[in-house]
């Protein structure tokens, strides 16, 4: 018996290693949930390809995991964030307040926090794609002082953003140098950050199991397509922002976009389409009130989107944010297209004064305690 034990063994592992290198990460082990409070981290994805200096591998995701001491949620949440940015932006404030990954684990979930493919802790090749970083004084119009520059009727009202004095939210104020040498590159073509993201994000769910999706601006399109990818293991995605709105571009620009309607990237349709320009778009006679951009829905009768109709959906816009004027459109395509979807405009909640990073904005637990009750009201 001993002989023919080792006869397996010695032909079995080549197999095995080939296997570990084929499928990074595959035969690694990691704490699961309930085994009492823990954080660590772990990789999913990737895969080896050659270079001139050697076998390297690409497209790999970081993944950082906190645990409880008591798991109260019956399912985890991944955090993955937007363009230029890292899981930072879950795991604290640059003024040193609380984030929303130590707010959920407090609330008794275990939240996985990843840096997307080629960003940050997830490291890239140069072949994946092209480089594009945010100047500063784009990060401060958008995002960390809207209401000294009016580029959208709505960023007046921005009050939320961390920081004191004549230079809160302006280069020289140290909450905004914190939070500006915390902006990385990111690869400027997001049909190949889909594409990444949505392999990656279907590695780790396969890994983890059912857990709800939550994303921020750029990611609400890999939200889309990592929910179209394993349907049955995206219990719900709460949007921050979601990239959008269907179709075109808003506010800065008015190129089209998205010819998926939320995504460059197929999504499934009933009736199915082979091509985007199956999809016909149609822009609204009106806006849906001042300040408003027009939105583009399907033209009736309007394909479902199959893979979604599911999983439920919830849209959270700030008051002040240039996404104020546009995603009530994403929201109403994916009602069009037979998804359950909330839309919140946090103002209405009694949350005023938001710009577009509300996850580290000094109300950020108000907003992530909003989130955590319509989780437990919704998420069967």
């Amino acid at each position: 018996m001993n002989i023919l034990i080792r006869a397996f063994v010695a032909r079995a592992l080549p197999v095995m290693l080939l296997l570990a290198t084929l499928i990074p990460g595959a035969m690694a082990q990691y704490p699961k949930p309930g085994s009492g409070p823990q954080q660590g981290y772990f990789f999913v994805g990737g895969r080896y390809v050659s270079t001139a200096a050697g076998p390297m591998m690409e497209r790999q995701m970081y993944v950082e995991y906190r645990y409880p001491a008591k798991i109260a949620q019956r399912y985890p949440i991944v955090m993955i964030h937007g363009a230029a940015q890292t899981g930072t932006n879950f795991t604290g404030t640059p003024d040193g307040r609380k984030g929303w990954a130590e707010f959920f684990v407090d609330k008794g979930y275990a939240v996985y926090v990843i840096d997307q493919p080629t960003r940050g802790r997830s490291p890239w090749l140069d072949a994946v794609g092209p480089l594009i970083r945010f100047p500063a004084n784009q990060v401060e119009q958008r995002f960390t002082a809207a209401a000294n520059f009016n580029l959208w009727p709505q960023a007046k009202l921005h009050t939320q953003w961390p920081g004191e004095g004549p230079l809160k939210g302006m280069r020289g104020d140290p909450v905004f140098d914190q939070f500006y040498s915390s902006q990385v590159q990111y690869i400027g073509v997001n049909a190949i950050v889909e594409e990444l993201n949505r392999d990656a994000g279907a590695a780790l769910l396969d890994k983890i199991g059912p857990a709800i999706i939550m994303t921020h601006s750029q990611t609400g399109a890999i939200g889309w397509v990592i929910g179209n990818a394993r349907p049955k293991l995206v219990r719900a995605i709460v949007a921050a922002e979601p990239t959008g709105p269907p179709f075109a571009n808003a506010v800065f620009d008015s190129a089209r976009a998205r010819p998926y309607g939320l995504t460059e990237t197929p999504l499934a349709y009933d009736p199915p389409i082979s091509h985007p320009s199956q999809l016909k778009p149609v822009m609204q006679a009106e806006a849906d009130g001042p300040n408003l951009s027009r939105c583009y829905t399907q033209a009736e009768p309007a394909r479902k989107l199959s893979n979604l109709q599911n999983i439920p959906i919830v849209i959270l816009a700030a008051e002040s944010s240039y996404h104020a004027v546009y995603d009530h459109c994403t929201a109403k395509y994916l009602t069009q297209a037979g998804v359950n979807t909330t839309f919140v405009r946090l103002e209405d909640a009694g949350i005023k004064g938001n710009g577009h990073m509300m996850m580290i904005e000094k109300n950020n637990l108000d907003i992530a305690d909003l989130i955590d009750k319509w989780i437990v009201k919704t998420v069967q």
